[in-house]
């Protein structure tokens, strides 16, 4: 059991929602994003720096659209870019050394057994099944790979080329609900009506050209690259994707349905229980135990929970009424967040 400390995220509790709408028909993978498929559904708000406000807005455009079928997951991301290069065309190769599009996918919202896809330029992507966040003991299950699953790459400009007229890249990827049910609510995709928690994130480099090629920029001081920059779609209020429970909301829709969401309230009892145990894991670190103490860990902020908390020397539980009056929702010490 990792008892380490847990960084409390600098953010107000509001994640993004979108409203993913049924896709019209079957799509041809091209990498296009300006095609009568796409028609149907809308952009996401751009993107912002992982950090949110504490941190200045990205300097190039990325916004990403979804639908969804019988059959698959759909994802189209437009990243306007003057400066599209990719180095890595090994598959499950480290795809954010590179530029990348990446994509987040917590099925069933506790924190637990999600997913990650990355991919770059070239069309190379890094599949991967997480069983518990890094911060909870991980690990990530690099062999894990997407069966069926369908991506492309356009380029409006020239991979590699400093030269060229380079405006953008976009990139289209199927993800085939096969797959994704493995770590999904009762082991079924989606129906219409119901939320998956879902992110995106785009790692940009600081680039230049020498010899006529691209290099990521060095820091005189280090003689190493400087720090990426890391925007996403849902900002997470800390410099860390693998934080689950504040990715955005994707609600599975008709195509008539009305592109409204309101956050259960089960949600914000959800993100307090998340508060306390950051809170609990940070005292253990500490202080080299748990308390039950709820004061210690609720201070002077305002709550809509009254929890319960139980130890023992190495675990921890702490549970709150949820909000339909007659179950509980649970969280414990490696973060995995449960109702009963």
């Amino acid at each position: 059991m990792n008892r380490s400390g847990v960084p409390e995220p600098n953010i107000e509790y509001a994640p993004k929602h979108y409203i993913c709408r049924r896709a019209g028909g079957p799509l041809v993978l091209d990498g296009r994003v300006d095609k009568t498929f796409w028609e149907a559904a809308d952009w996401t708000d751009d993107f912002v720096d992982i950090e949110g406000d504490l941190r200045p807005k990205p300097t190039k455009q990325t916004r990403v659209k979804m639908l969804w079928d019988e059959e698959y997951f759909y994802f189209a991301a437009e990243m306007i870019e003057d400066q599209i290069w990719a180095t890595l065309t090994e598959r499950d190769s480290v795809i954010f050394n590179d530029k990348d599009f990446e994509i987040f996918i917590d099925p069933d919202g506790d924190t637990h057994q999600y997913y990650e896809f990355e991919i770059n330029a070239l069309n190379t992507v890094w599949d991967l099944l997480l069983v518990k966040p890094y911060r909870d003991g991980g690990p990530a299950v690099n062999g894990w790979d997407i069966n069926g699953l369908k991506t492309a790459v356009h380029i409006d400009g020239e991979l590699n080329r400093p030269d060229a007229d380079n405006r953008k890249w976009s990139v289209e990827v199927a993800i085939p609900w096969s797959s994704l049910r493995e770590c999904a609510a009762e082991g079924r995709p989606p129906v219409t009506g119901e939320f998956w928690r879902v992110n995106f994130s785009r790692v940009e480099w600081q680039t230049e050209v020498h010899d006529g090629q691209y290099r990521k920029v060095l820091n005189p001081e280090t003689g190493r690259p400087y720090p990426e920059d890391n925007w996403v779609w849902s900002p997470m209020g800390i410099i860390n994707m693998h934080y689950p429970e504040l990715w955005g909301y994707v609600v599975f829709a008709e195509d008539d349905t009305p592109a409204t969401f309101e956050l259960p309230k089960d949600e914000q009892i959800k993100w307090e229980l998340r508060k306390l145990y950051y809170r609990q894991r940070n005292y253990f670190e500490a202080n080299g135990s748990f308390t039950t103490d709820k004061t210690k860990l609720m201070g002077e902020d305002e709550w809509i929970i009254d929890p319960m908390i139980e130890t023992t020397r190495s675990l921890f539980q702490i549970t709150a009424k949820a909000s339909d009056g007659t179950g509980v929702i649970c969280i414990r010490e490696d973060g995995k967040l449960w109702k009963e």
